[in-house]
């Protein structure tokens, strides 16, 4: 993170079948298509779900830091 700098902070959720980084990687993706000057994220919470007593699916919720642009 660089000094001197404002950031605003959004939070996503993002689900995969596959793995926790995979949650993580696609909620960035997806986000990264609307949002500008996304910095940082940080993991605030790790679900699952359970199917046949096997990990079904993940789902993260992040809190990503997007520098602070005003308007000119």
């Amino acid at each position: 993170m660089t000094t001197n700098q404002t950031y605003v902070k959004t939070e996503v959720v993002g689900s995969s079948s596959k793995s926790v980084s995979d949650a993580i990687e696609s909620a960035i993706a997806t986000a990264s298509r609307t949002l500008r000057n996304l910095e940082w994220f940080e993991v605030v919470d790790v679900r699952g779900s359970i199917r046949d007593d096997k990990v079904a699916s993940y789902q993260v919720t992040l809190k990503l830091g997007l520098r602070y642009q005003p308007k000119d």
